[in-house]
């Protein structure tokens, strides 16, 4: 499967698992973070065929995404791992359910339908995983996620994983880990190393008109673009469709057949844009995306960082704009430990269209390469944002 060596959440998850002990999982999105629960719970079930294991996730898609790693690590074993989720019908479920499985995979809404419809009960549950738990927290998952525990026997391992431990998820692991092992794994809060980051004022009636000068002026193997509402996510797609792009959509609204297709066509290259709200940000593993373009601002830093973190995976360099009007960069400031080569002055470069490993000459200036001619954007109410850099669009070329 192309592993050569664990990552380092990996490393330190391993062992922990395998004793059976309980775990609190902090990690940048991208360090491999599934495969650090997946591949040694596999290891137990196999070794002990009584256990089964319940995974929980926010959104279909990370639900999907995690299936599809266990179905792929545990192929030559006998362990059967299943889904359930929203936003499809009931009867293969159903059957999925009756006929057994090892591994569940489930959305905390469709799993409490079935568990109160008595199509399965959760008595045979020895381990139990909790991801993606501050995007739970976001889209208030956290009161169904505590009737689901309620419903598992206490004798059992518990893991769980959150990108941030605000005072919500904290009292949540105080109530459902016994004495739990801590893995942290880098700066919370912070995007990966190997991305560079560029921000760009522009006016509001100016703002697609930008989008498209960066989409045309720069080589990029897949973009990834931003939007905080649906409305604003599939009007930008509509004109990036009417100016010939490839694009999906990629929302809430968007049906269950529609969101698999967004995603598989961009995964596979048929889309070279997708088009997104915060949904596709967390966790979603996406390879080869080379730029993130917030065409809005993200309401909170933490979402700056998830959605940054669709690009610059696995050691890979990438770039992430934001498009910024008026006011906006509030939500973006922040302490400058928390963001990686925005800590040094660099350019955005996205005409690097190669996605390689970062070199030790990464982070150097590269002004030539860009399309445009920029220059610094100085302003008095941004002095603590010392962790990206302003840019001020001053002509194309």
């Amino acid at each position: 499967m192309g592993f050569i060596e664990p990552t380092p959440i990996q490393l330190r998850a391993f062992p922990i698992v395998l004793a059976g002990k309980d775990l609190i999982g902090t990690a940048q999105t991208g360090t491999g973070k599934t495969a650090a629960f997946a591949l040694p719970i596999l290891t137990l079930l196999a070794k002990h065929g009584a256990f089964r294991c319940l995974v929980l996730e926010p959104t279909r898609e990370l639900a999907a995404q995690v299936e599809t790693a266990f179905r792929d690590y545990g192929r030559f074993t006998d362990l059967r791992a299943s889904l359930v989720h929203g936003g499809v019908g009931y009867g293969k479920q159903r059957e999925e359910l009756k006929r057994g499985v090892d591994v569940l995979v489930a959305t905390p809404g469709r799993l409490l339908d079935l568990l109160e419809q008595r199509v399965m009960t959760l008595q045979s549950v020895k381990i139990l995983v909790l991801d993606e738990v501050d995007r739970m927290l976001d889209m208030g998952f956290l009161p169904d996620v505590r009737r689901i525990v309620e419903k598992i026997s206490t004798d059992r391992q518990t893991l769980l994983f959150s990108a941030t431990l605000p005072p919500e998820i904290e009292r949540l692991a105080a109530w459902v880990l016994r004495d739990p092992e801590l893995v942290e794994i880098g700066v919370r809060r912070s995007p990966a190393e190997t991305v560079t980051h560029a921000v760009y004022p522009v006016a509001a009636e100016q703002k697609f008109d930008l989008l498209m000068a960066l989409l045309e002026r720069t080589n990029f193997d897949s973009v990834l673009i931003f939007c905080r509402t649906k409305v604003n996510a599939d009007r930008v797609a509509h004109y990036l469709k009417h100016a010939k792009h490839a694009v999906a959509v990629l929302h809430s609204n968007r049906t269950q057949r529609e969101r698999i297709e967004a995603l598989d066509g961009f995964k596979s290259g048929k889309y070279e844009v997708m088009v997104a709200t915060d949904i596709a940000s967390r966790g979603l593993d996406i390879a080869g995306v080379s730029h993130v373009i917030n065409y809005d601002v993200p309401e909170h830093p933490e979402d700056y960082v998830h959605r940054i973190g669709r690009t610059g995976r696995a050691q890979n360099v990438g770039d992430a704009f934001t498009l910024t009007v008026g006011t906006q960069q509030g939500p973006l400031v922040a302490p400058r430990a928390d963001f990686g080569r925005g800590q040094h002055p660099v350019e955005p470069n996205p005409t690097n269209s190669q996605r390689r490993p970062a070199g030790p000459n990464e982070g150097k200036r590269h002004e030539e390469k860009f399309h445009f001619r920029i220059r610094p954007f100085q302003s008095p109410r941004l002095d603590s944002f010392q962790s990206l850099f302003y840019w001020r669009l001053a002509s194309c070329v």
